[in-house]
């Protein structure tokens, strides 16, 4: 019998690396990736989950504050989105100097000098919102997540140092992450989702 709502086949932790196309999971497997505070969702894969399972109200609606993230249910599955920079666009915002802001990004609160949601989101704010995903996980019975490199495709955060956040955060629970990579294109480039 097949395991059900992310739950791990194998049990317990593990962190597993597919070729493919995430969209190809099953379709009871819990999804994650990033997005920005305003849930624009213009590029990358945002735009691929924005079409799949659209709630752009209801993620809005959901009024998160620091150290939250948004999550959508859509059938037999979860999909959080671990929410980065917040576009603030007000007449007094565009003619001040750089300022440390606090905002939420990611899940978490933010110290940042940027005017546009454009920006990248920074390590910490990853981790803070991968420690809020795992607490919803526990408390939701969900033991598998698939994600496409978070962070690492137009965010260009290094893989190297988010798959090891990923074991430090995800390690001590039964959680397990499978994460998809689309191939190398004949180009030489690595496909970004």
């Amino acid at each position: 019998m097949l395991p059900s709502l992310g739950q791990n086949a194998e049990g317990g932790w593990r962190l597993h690396h597919v070729k493919g196309d995430l969209f190809s999971c099953r379709e009871d497997e819990v999804l994650a990736h990033c997005i920005s505070e305003d849930c624009r969702m213009g590029a990358g894969i945002a735009v691929k989950f924005k079409k799949q399972f659209s709630g752009v109200d209801e993620l809005k609606k959901q009024k998160k504050v620091p150290g939250q993230c948004a999550v959508l249910k859509r059938n037999k599955r979860f999909v959080y989105y671990l929410v980065r920079c917040l576009a603030l666009y007000t007449n007094q915002l565009k003619h001040m100097k750089p300022f440390y802001l606090v905002i939420f990004c990611g899940v978490s609160i933010l110290q940042i000098t940027k005017e546009k949601y454009s920006h990248k989101p920074t390590y910490d704010n990853l981790r803070q919102s991968l420690v809020d995903m795992k607490s919803h996980c526990l408390q939701n019975g969900v033991t598998g997540i698939s994600m496409p490199r978070i962070g690492c495709g137009l965010d260009r955060l290094s893989w190297d140092k988010v798959e090891e956040m990923l074991k430090q955060v995800f390690q001590p629970t039964d959680i397990s992450i499978t994460v998809y990579t689309l191939p190398v294109k004949p180009t030489g480039k690595p496909s970004f989702h």
